[in-house]
């Protein structure tokens, strides 16, 4: 993988952009062009496709359509133009900081929080509360996703990576990308799971009558969640979920599919338990390669409070768990 230059100083201190140099191997051949780099650089499919017909993507140094095919091998150059001041204002929300350096920092995201702007959410997202606490964030995602690497739904907790520098945030969406970012969940879900660990292997998409929702489909894209029990209760079970794929609700549509929805889902399933008003998920690990020092590190979150009431509650109301 070629070097990437971050946005640098221009005319006047402006910044202007210079080229992201990727390189597409083998495992490109065949995919369009528009969503390869969509894929290495976290940003929308349309925002790729306006670069690529505006002459900002090449392919060894060719401009080309947004459907070209890639053959594997070539070399891509992507110039996004220098990002506009971020519309969305910095607000002073409370932010857990795990961990933060000049490259990125690692953030807490509580429940509720919506991870940026959006109808009904412009001033009390995560985003909202990154531009108030951090001095620098990256322009690669847009206006309204600067910093933003990776989601979490809003009614899920844990951890996010955010990036501050175009260099950290490529180099960490090539890891997304690669599916070498380690993503561990914690859930609780209902009816009890028999396997001790499993492998729940179906592909994603979205739904074909409802588009709030995904679900499994004959056609939709690889989605693999490694799971385990770690403890069960008379009618639920908690498990810790491991993705190998980053597909948008795989957590909730695959255990939906397996017949073990998650408590307080309000798309998959319906279950419900005492005092949890939104489905019970919490990223709780998060594993990487710094994008500047290549050192693995790995960040680990407790338990919300709304999961563990609701973790004392099934356990006192089954006595001793199951083994």
């Amino acid at each position: 993988m070629g070097e990437n230059d971050r946005l640098g100083p221009g005319m006047n201190g402006q910044r202007t952009a210079e080229p992201m140099r990727l390189f597409a191997g083998e495992e490109a051949r065949g995919v369009r062009l528009d969503v390869f780099v969509r894929r290495m650089i976290a940003a929308s499919r349309a925002q790729v496709q306006k670069w690529i017909e505006e002459g900002r993507v090449t392919v060894d140094g060719a401009a080309v359509k947004p459907s070209y095919r890639l053959q594997g091998g070539e070399a891509v150059n992507v110039r996004p133009p220098a990002p506009e001041p971020a519309a969305p204002k910095p607000v002073p929300l409370s932010l857990s900081i795990v961990y933060e350096d000049a490259a990125l920092a690692v953030v807490d995201k509580p429940a509720g929080m919506s991870v940026h702007p959006a109808p009904g959410h412009t001033d009390d997202t995560l985003v909202n509360a990154l531009l108030y606490h951090l001095r620098e964030l990256s322009g690669v995602g847009g206006v309204l996703r600067p910093g933003i690497v990776h989601r979490l739904d809003q009614d899920t907790s844990g951890l996010v990576i955010v990036a501050k520098t175009d260099a950290a945030h490529l180099k960490l969406s090539e890891q997304f990308a690669a599916r070498t970012v380690e993503r561990v969940y914690a859930a609780v879900v209902c009816g009890v799971v028999e396997a001790d660990e499993g492998l729940i292997d179906l592909p994603i998409a979205r739904h074909p009558t409802d588009r709030k929702r995904m679900a499994v489909v004959p056609h939709g894209k690889t989605a693999r969640t490694r799971y385990r029990a770690v403890r069960r209760f008379l009618a639920h079970t908690l498990v810790e979920a491991a993705l190998e794929t980053g597909r948008t609700h795989q957590v909730r549509v695959h255990f939906h599919a397996i017949g073990h929805p998650l408590v307080g889902d309000p798309l998959y399933g319906r279950c419900r338990a005492a005092g949890m008003a939104r489905q019970a998920l919490h990223a709780m690990r998060v594993g990487f390669r710094h994008p500047e020092t290549g050192r693995w590190m790995t960040f680990t979150s407790p338990f919300p409070p709304d999961m563990e009431r609701l973790i004392a509650a099934l356990s006192e109301n089954a006595g001793e768990e199951q083994n």
